[in-house]
């Protein structure tokens, strides 16, 4: 899933910004002793290529033809730079959705800018198999450089199942890449989209790697591209909430791992200009775009001709509304651009009045409900739990178009029915409301929203009527459960409708992965919505009123 922006890194005292200063020795070194290796990386792309919002029509400093700019200067400071990106690369946009499920017939619109722009690799992110193994695999073919992912393997051996590195001679020295890809896969994604694949311990993978190119390849810098970030606040050294095991694990492997120069991040939508963790130099590149890292690594010979690195810094370098976009790689995606537009803008239904999705995690909303009554009638479920994925979604008064329902359901989610009682469901209802913070009297619910949990991990009910009574401890905030107008029976049956998401235990909802599956479709929960607003004409304008907050 995509996850929503965060703000840029603030550090305590005990993780200090650093930079590894040569003293005497570097002063003094003639200039034929002294080189310089620069990466420039990008992450969490998720299909942003024109800078644009395909929601909202408007423009969006963000996308690749912008970072291609600030690319292009990079270059010109050093032609022979490292570029490399962190994964999640395919999927996310409507244009990268219409060419993977409408037309995947020309190449893949990233590899193609990518490879125009000559990325040396990247790192295989969780998103890039949201589209399954065929069209994962054709998008690796049309790319010019390696998809890398050390922690990889295929089921039951010892093989990885892409290459776990790339060595690249950069201004007379080695360098080595290591990609490593969160081992998280299994827990979003559907069984067949990864067949044949196990995600194993990146820590180890690292560990394995890292001193494989040390030892046997001679390289003089070791970079790790990895789609994972870091898995806990430095200045408390608390886990970040909902995560499954090792879905980021950048803390350690900068802890557990020697010989590491530099680590660059993604997965989590964070801009890290800087943070030296243990020696390890580590950075990440925000996401879809909106900017990109750079990090320079000094290095000079030592008594035995080898190079040693002697000081390194990194930064992001944002885009923003001055920064022109690419025109060469504008004109390479626009027929996908096109194509794309025209699918958004086609008709497929009414609504007599405007409808938003801003409050929505404070109080029945209309267009949650939409997506709950699609769920009840496709399911032929008892009961139905969904999230606002898009705070900014909006339905106007008038025509409704399939930009409209795409900008409510923002990800590539397929529909599953599951037999739970009415014990799990409460369960889950409970896990759901931590997304709001103990009670503190005089604060907003607004106020009240853990920053740590994305929204799209608070789930609402449809189905049964219930409160959330923020003043209640964890575990005991849902009350007045009722199903049918009767207090909810723990015992009782349900077919409950989630999405392949949570069936696999995304977002921390454990409850559900042993529920008996007793409905599943094939199609996004997007595009059943479509059929529904299509076959019905038009969009219910007022919600249900089941759920409510407390006090």
């Amino acid at each position: 899933m995509n996850l929503p922006a965060a703000p840029t890194l603030r550090l305590g005292p005990v993780f200090t910004v650093a930079l590894f200063i040569a003293w005497a020795s570097a002063l003094t070194a003639a200039p034929g002793d002294r080189t310089r290796v620069t990466i420039v990386a990008t992450t969490d792309l998720h299909g942003n290529i024109f800078p644009f919002d395909y929601y909202t029509q408007r423009p969006a400093n963000v996308g690749l033809a912008k970072a291609a700019t600030l690319i292009a200067q990079a270059r010109k400071d050093d032609p022979q730079l490292v570029l490399i990106d962190s994964g999640d690369t395919i999927q996310g946009t409507p244009l990268a959705y219409y060419h993977s499920r409408k037309n995947n017939t020309p190449p893949d619109p990233m590899m193609l800018a990518m490879s125009a722009l000559k990325f040396d690799a990247m790192a295989i992110g969780n998103h890039e198999y949201n589209f399954g193994l065929g069209v994962f695999e054709k998008a690796r073919r049309e790319a010019s450089f390696p998809w890398l992912s050390a922690n990889t393997f295929r089921v039951g051996t010892e093989e990885t199942a892409f290459a776990p590195y790339l060595i690249k001679e950069v201004n007379g020295a080695r360098v080595g890449i290591v990609g490593l890809t969160t081992p998280g896969v299994p827990s979003w994604e559907n069984p067949e989209n990864f067949a044949g694949l196990e995600f194993r311990d990146p820590v180890a993978a690292a560990r394995k790697w890292v001193a494989h190119l040390r030892a046997t390849e001679k390289v003089d810098v070791v970079v790790v591209a990895m789609h994972m970030g870091l898995e806990l606040d430095l200045v408390t050294g608390r886990p970040s909430p909902g995560q499954v095991p090792l879905e980021n694990a950048a803390f350690a492997i900068a802890t557990r791992v020697p010989g590491i120069d530099v680590i660059a991040m993604g997965h989590t939508h964070r801009e890290v200009p800087s943070l030296v963790v243990n020696g390890a130099l580590l950075a990440q590149a925000g996401r879809w775009g909106d900017c990109i890292m750079r990090a320079d690594v000094h290095l000079e010979k030592d008594a035995g001709d080898r190079w040693r690195v002697v000081s390194k810094a990194s930064r992001t370098i944002p885009v923003t509304e001055q920064t022109p976009a690419d025109p060469a790689i504008l004109a390479l995606a626009e027929p996908y651009h096109v194509e794309t537009q025209a699918w958004l803008g086609k008709v497929v239904g009414r609504s007599s009045v405007e409808l938003t999705a801003h409050d929505a995690a404070f109080g029945d909303n209309a267009l949650v409900d939409l997506v709950h009554r699609v769920q009840l009638d496709a399911g032929k479920a008892d009961v139905s739990l969904a999230a606002s994925f898009n705070a900014r979604a909006r339905i106007p008064a008038g025509a409704v178009t399939v930009r409209d329902i795409a900008g409510l359901y923002i990800y590539e989610n397929t529909l599953v029915v599951v037999e739970a009682t009415g014990a799990q469901l409460k369960a889950a209802l409970e896990h759901s409301a931590r997304y709001f913070r103990a009670y503190e009297a005089g604060k907003t619910a607004a106020e009240l929203i853990d920053p740590g949990i994305p929204g799209y991990n608070f789930d609402i009910a449809e189905g049964v009527a219930y409160a959330l009574d923020l003043r209640q401890p964890f575990g005991s905030r849902v009350v007045d459960l009722k199903y049918r107008g009767e207090p909810l029976d723990p015992a009782k049956k349900l077919r409950v409708a989630i999405n392949n998401y949570r069936l696999n235990g995304g977002g921390g909802y454990a409850m559900f992965k042993d529920c008996p599956v007793v409905a599943r479709s094939s199609a996004e929960i997007r595009d059943l919505i479509i059929d529904w607003v299509e076959r019905n004409g038009a969009v219910p304008e007022k919600p249900t009123g089941n759920w409510r907050l407390l006090p």
